[in-house]
C-alpha cells in the first residue's frame, strides 16, 4: 500500500471520529432575516424586519389615469374620490366601482393638492405660478359665461378661488370652520381664506417653502417646511413655535393619531452637494417662466429637456437620495425620537389603517411600510409603480393609496386570502444533491421547491415539487447547482406565518487543485500562531488556515517548501510532504498532518544531490473515509549542496631544489587513504538518514 494513501486514510479515521466532521460535508441554505427575505418576489405577502411573512392587505388597482403622476387625493362625504394629476395637469372624479372622468382640466402644469369641503366643493391647487380654484357640480348646469374656466358636459364648473402671487403653492387644508389654509413657496408664507373669501396672510415664517399641513384634535396647524426640516405648531391666532428641527433637510409628509402624536417624513440632506433625484422629465412649452434666481424650489425641477429643443422638464418631488428618508414622532410632550430610517426609500405620505396603524408610502421602488415600533417596521406590498404618492380614507374603513409612473389608484383593504412567495435563486456553486427542508411558521403554510443548472429558472428548471414538511424525507427535486423555494400562505385560524426556511444539501465532492509547489532553498518559515490548547494535528484543523505570505527568514541551512491549492467545496485539508533523490523511485515521508500551506527543514539531513519534492493534499478532515479525495503535485527539481569544499594533494618544494630528495616533504591529502577517518561527514550523515526513513518510505511511483 503507498506510504501516502496509508497516512491520509489514518487522519480521515481519526477527524470522523470527532463531532466536528458528523455532518460529513451537509450544508444548509437557511432563509429568515428580512435582507434574505427581501430579495425575493412577493405577492399578497409583507414581510417584517424582525424577519418572516405573514399575508399581506389586499391591494386591489381600482383606476389607472391618462396622467402619469399624482399628487394628491381626497374624499367627499359620499365616498367619491377625487385625484389631482399632472402630465396632463388633470382633476379626476373616481366612483366607487372605478370609474373615473375628469372634470377639471387647467392650463398650469400640474394640479398639485385638493381638499373637499362639507358641501362637496372640490379645492384644488395648481403649480407653478398656480391658484385655488373651486369646483362644483350643477346637476342642471345651463352654461355660466361668469366663470373663469369650463368644466366638461358633466356639470362640473370651475373659478379662481384664490390667487396667492406666489410661485408655488405646496399644500391645502380645511379647517372645522370651513377655512382654507394654502401653504406657499418662494416666500415661505401660509395663507388662511375665510369661507366667505376673505384671504390674508396667516403666517410667515423665515423658511423658503411650507411644504406640507394638517390639524391637530386642538385645533392648531403643523406645518413642515423645506430648508431646515422645520416643524411647527401655529395657533388659530397665527403664533407659531417649532416643535422640532429634523436632521433631514424636508419635511414631506405629516400624520397625527389620536393620542395627539405628530409623525413627520423628512428626506434630502441638509448640506449635501448630491445632485437631486428627479422623475423622468416632463416635456412642456417654455414659456412658462423659471423660479427667481438662486431659489430651488423642493421636489421641483426645471430643466432642458434632452432631446427637445425650446422644451423645459418639469420634474416633481426632486429629492435628494442621498441619505434616504426617515420618520420622527413627536410626543404630545413635544419630545422627539427617531422611528423609522431608510437609505433606500423617499417618504412621500403618511396616514393611519382602521387599526391605527402608520403607513408610509414610499419610493422610487414602490413599497408601502407598516411602522409598528422603533426601528420595527413591516415591509407591507410593493405596488406596479415607482412612487406611492398619497393616501386618502375609503368609506369603508380602508385607504386608497395613489401612485406615479403611472398615475394610478390602489385599494388597500384586508387581509389577502391567500399569498404566494418565491425565494432568490440559491448557487450551491457546484453540483449538489438536496436533502430535507426544515420549516418554522405556523397555519396553513405550503412549501414547493424546484432546481436547476443555470441561474434563470426559466430555462428548463424542473418543476415545483411540494415538498412535505411533516416527514423528513429529501426534497423530491434533481441533484442540480441551483435550487428556489415557494412557499404558499391560506388564510385561517391560526393565521398563517412564515419564519425560516432552511434547506439542507450535499455538494459532490470535487477532490482539491494544486496550483503550484514551490521549493526555496536557504529559507526557514515560521510557524503560524495558534489559539492556546491546540496541538497543530488533527484537532487544529479547523482552525482558519493562513492564507497569506507566511513569515520567512534566510537559513542557508534550511529548504522551504510552499504550495498553493484550493478546493471547490471549501473543504478543510490537510497536508503531506515527500521527498525522492535523483535516479531512487521511492518517495519518502518528510512531514504530515500539515494543516498550513508551507513547510521548512533541515538541509542538512540530505545527502548532497538533486531531490523534487511532492505534496499530497486531502479533504478527508471533512469527510468520512470512503468519501475523501486527495491530489498530489511535483516540485521542479532543485539541488542540495552542504558540504564544505576540500583541498587534496597538496604538495611543499623548496625553490630551485630537486622534486624530490632529503630535504623534501610531501603533506599527505587531507581524507585521502593515507590518513583514513573513521567516517566521513557524508557516510554518517546517510547512515542517520537511512535508519530515520527505512520504515517510512514506498517504492512505488506515485500517481500524478
Amino acid at each position: 500500500m503507498d506510504v501516502r494513501l496509508r497516512h491520509v486514510s489514518a487522519i480521515a479515521i481519526l477527524l470522523f471520529c470527532s463531532r466536528w466532521v458528523c455532518a460529513e460535508g451537509t450544508r444548509t441554505w437557511e432563509q429568515s432575516k428580512f435582507d434574505d427575505l427581501s430579495k425575493g418576489t412577493a405577492k399578497g405577502v409583507s414581510i417584517r424586519s424582525a424577519g418572516g411573512m405573514e399575508l399581506a392587505p389586499a391591494f386591489k388597482a381600482l383606476t389607472t389615469t391618462p396622467s402619469i403622476y399624482i399628487w394628491g387625493i381626497a374624499v367627499d362625504g359620499s365616498g367619491t374620490l377625487y385625484v389631482a394629476a399632472g402630465s396632463p395637469a388633470s382633476v379626476y372624479r373616481v366612483t366607487a366601482d372605478g370609474r373615473s372622468e375628469a372634470i377639471f382640466q387647467p392650463k398650469e402644469l400640474q394640479v398639485q393638492a385638493l381638499a373637499v369641503d362639507k358641501s362637496g366643493a372640490v379645492f384644488a391647487a395648481t403649480n407653478p405660478d398656480g391658484k385655488i380654484y373651486r369646483l362644483e357640480h350643477h346637476a342642471n348646469r345651463s352654461g355660466d359665461a361668469s366663470k373663469d374656466q369650463a368644466g366638461d358636459a358633466s356639470g362640473w364648473s370651475s373659478s379662481v378661488y384664490f390667487d396667492p402671487g406666489t410661485k408655488y403653492i405646496w399644500d391645502i387644508a380645511l379647517d372645522a370652520a370651513g377655512n382654507l389654509y394654502v401653504a406657499t413657496g418662494d416666500h415661505g408664507e401660509i395663507y388662511r381664506v375665510t369661507s366667505k373669501g376673505e384671504h390674508s396672510v396667516f403666517f410667515k415664517s423665515d423658511e423658503t417653502h411650507i411644504r406640507v399641513l394638517a390639524f391637530d384634535s386642538h385645533g392648531d396647524l403643523i406645518a413642515g417646511s423645506d430648508g431646515s426640516g422645520l416643524v411647527y405648531r401655529i395657533s388659530p391666532a397665527g403664533e407659531g413655535f417649532v416643535l422640532y428641527s429634523a436632521p433631514k433637510k424636508e419635511i414631506t409628509a405629516l400624520a397625527i393619531d389620536k393620542a395627539g402624536n405628530i409623525y413627520a417624513a423628512g428626506a434630502g440632506e441638509k448640506h449635501s452637494n448630491a445632485p437631486p433625484m428627479t422623475f423622468p422629465s416632463i416635456a412642456l412649452p417654455n414659456q412658462n417662466p423659471a423660479p427667481a434666481a438662486g431659489q430651488q424650489p423642493p421636489g421641483i425641477m426645471i430643466t432642458n429637456a434632452p432631446g427637445a429643443p425650446g422644451m423645459t422638464g418639469f420634474s416633481s418631488l426632486g429629492l435628494s437620495a442621498a441619505g434616504g428618508s426617515e420618520i420622527y414622532r413627536i410626543a404630545p410632550d413635544g419630545s422627539p425620537n427617531r422611528l423609522w430610517a431608510s437609505r433606500e426609500d423617499l417618504v412621500y405620505a403618511l396616514t393611519f389603517d382602521s387599526q391605527g396603524h402608520l403607513l408610509a408610502g414610499t419610493g422610487n421602488r414602490g413599497h408601502v411600510f407598516e411602522i409598528t415600533g422603533e426601528d420595527e417596521y413591516i415591509d407591507l406590498l410593493k405596488a406596479s409603480a415607482t412612487q406611492v404618492t398619497a393616501f386618502a380614507k375609503s368609506a369603508d374603513g380602508g385607504v386608497y393609496a395613489a401612485t406615479s409612473n403611472l398615475g394610478k389608484v390602489f385599494h388597500l383593504g384586508a387581509k389577502e386570502t391567500e399569498g404566494n412567495y418565491e425565494s432568490d435563486v440559491f448557487d450551491a456553486h457546484i453540483f449538489s444533491r438536496w436533502g430535507h427542508a426544515e420549516f418554522r411558521g405556523s397555519g396553513n403554510v405550503e412549501l414547493f421547491a424546484r432546481s436547476g443548472n443555470v441561474d434563470n429558472p426559466d430555462r428548463n428548471w424542473s418543476g415545483w415539487k411540494k415538498v412535505e414538511l411533516q416527514k423528513e424525507t429529501a426534497i423530491s427535486v434533481p441533484a442540480a447547482r441551483f435550487i428556489q423555494w415557494k412557499a404558499v400562505l391560506h388564510a385561517g385560524d391560526p393565521a398563517p406565518r412564515l419564519d425560516s426556511v432552511i434547506l439542507n444539501y450535499l455538494p459532490k465532492n470535487v477532490a482539491p487543485d494544486f496550483d503550484d509547489v514551490a521549493v526555496q532553498p536557504a529559507t526557514r518559515y515560521q510557524p503560524t500562531p495558534r489559539p492556546a490548547g491546540t496541538d497543530g494535528g488533527a484537532s487544529a484543523v479547523s482552525q482558519p488556515h493562513f492564507e497569506g505570505p507566511p513569515p520567512s527568514n534566510h537559513d542557508r541551512d534550511s529548504i522551504g517548501v510552499r504550495w498553493t491549492v484550493h478546493d471547490d467545496n471549501d473543504d478543510q485539508m490537510v497536508y503531506s510532504v515527500y521527498y525522492r533523490g535523483d535516479g531512487e523511485t521511492r518517495w519518502l515521508l518528510l512531514k504530515d498532518n500539515l494543516t498550513d500551506k508551507f513547510y521548512s527543514f533541515d538541509a542538512s539531513l540530505l545527502p548532497d544531490g538533486g531531490y523534487m519534492v511532492e505534496v499530497l493534499a486531502s479533504d478527508a478532515p471533512s469527510h468520512s473515509p470512503g468519501q475523501a479525495l486527495s491530489a498530489v503535485k511535483d516540485s521542479a527539481r532543485f539541488e542540495v549542496d552542504t558540504t564544505p569544499p576540500q583541498i587534496v594533494d597538496l604538495h611543499a618544494a623548496a625553490d630551485g631544489g630537486p622534486s624530490s630528495g632529503p630535504n623534501t616533504r610531501s603533506m599527505p591529502a587531507i581524507g585521502s587513504s593515507s590518513n583514513p577517518p573513521d567516517s566521513s561527514p557524508m557516510q554518517r550523515r546517510r547512515a542517520t538518514i537511512s535508519a530515520w526513513l527505512r520504515p517510512r518510505c514506498r517504492t512505488t511511483q506515485p500517481t500524478a
